[in-house]
């Protein structure tokens, strides 16, 4: 016999057999989630039952503070985020956003999948849902960036910004930046995909010759992205938007894809595709069949 029940928005489940009772937090608050593993969950609890031997079980509180303590070669931008997302799950479960649940389920998984293989928890089967996130497709009109580069402020900020569109750098990768990168039409970056060269065009050298280079926090990005788009009254806007309107305009221009992917560092060119075929598929001229 078994049963399913909610304390404090989390799904637990009891069984029990010969007056024998285990009771198990699931560790979501997720019903679909619930679903695919209660099977496992409830075939272990009863051999746990029948062999009277109970494996350890680390609370997922718990389980997640040891997971972002424990040392994983994590660039300071992926603890940061793992940090996030975890911490948001914990206090709210999943987020509406599909992009960002698909995240928060491939961060749950790496943390349980490295809890199972610690002997932390019994049990490890891997969510799906990790893969279903919604190609982000906005991107800034002349207007919007004529806007930005005009009222941005202050000004050290709106010289980022602007070298942000110039190169399609992301942010991480040009936060940054040291002097001994620095190269006449090229700077040395370290981000998401590693060590990579960014180019620099007339626009983006203007901008290194005649401003100091940024130190900034990845917090002070956000906030003072943020309370620029909301004084400009620009809407659905992130940072990140800069970069994909880098790409998007250059393969308007005529660039070939090919190389557009190396400028903004892709791996691949299917990667390139992947993200802009969506913006591009609007571009196509009228057809008659």
């Amino acid at each position: 016999m078994s049963s399913l029940y909610k304390k404090n928005d989390i799904y637990y489940l009891s069984v029990q057999i010969a007056g024998k009772r285990i009771t198990k937090s699931l560790r979501t608050a997720d019903f679909e989630t619930v679903k695919q593993i209660k099977p496992i969950i409830e075939k272990a609890l009863f051999l746990e039952i029948i062999d009277g031997v109970r494996p350890k079980n680390t609370p997922l509180t718990k389980l997640m503070k040891m997971y972002l303590e424990a040392e994983h070669s994590w660039k300071a931008s992926t603890k940061h985020i793992n940090t996030r997302l975890l911490n948001n799950y914990l206090k709210k479960g999943y987020p509406e956003n599909q992009t960002t649940k698909a995240m928060t389920i491939r961060v749950l998984n790496g943390c349980n999948r490295w809890g199972h293989k610690n002997k932390l928890i019994p049990n490890y089967e891997s969510i799906s849902g990790g893969n279903k996130y919604e190609a982000r497709t906005r991107v800034y009109s002349k207007d919007e960036l004529k806007l930005m580069f005009n009222k941005i402020t202050p000004h050290h900020f709106n010289m980022f910004v602007r070298f942000s569109y110039y190169t399609g750098a992301r942010s991480g990768e040009i936060r940054c930046i040291q002097k001994e990168n620095v190269k006449h039409d090229s700077i040395v970056v370290w981000g998401k995909s590693g060590k990579r060269i960014v180019k620099l065009n007339t626009q983006a050298r203007e901008v290194l010759d005649t401003n100091e280079l940024w130190e900034y926090t990845a917090n002070y990005v956000q906030l003072t992205w943020s309370r620029n788009r909301k004084r400009l009254g620009l809407h659905n806007a992130r940072f990140h938007d800069l970069r994909r309107t880098f790409g998007y305009n250059l393969i308007k221009q005529g660039r070939p894809i090919y190389e557009v992917s190396k400028l903004l560092g892709h791996s691949s060119v299917i990667t390139t595709e992947r993200h802009y075929a969506p913006l591009l598929t609007t571009e196509i001229e009228d057809f008659t069949l």
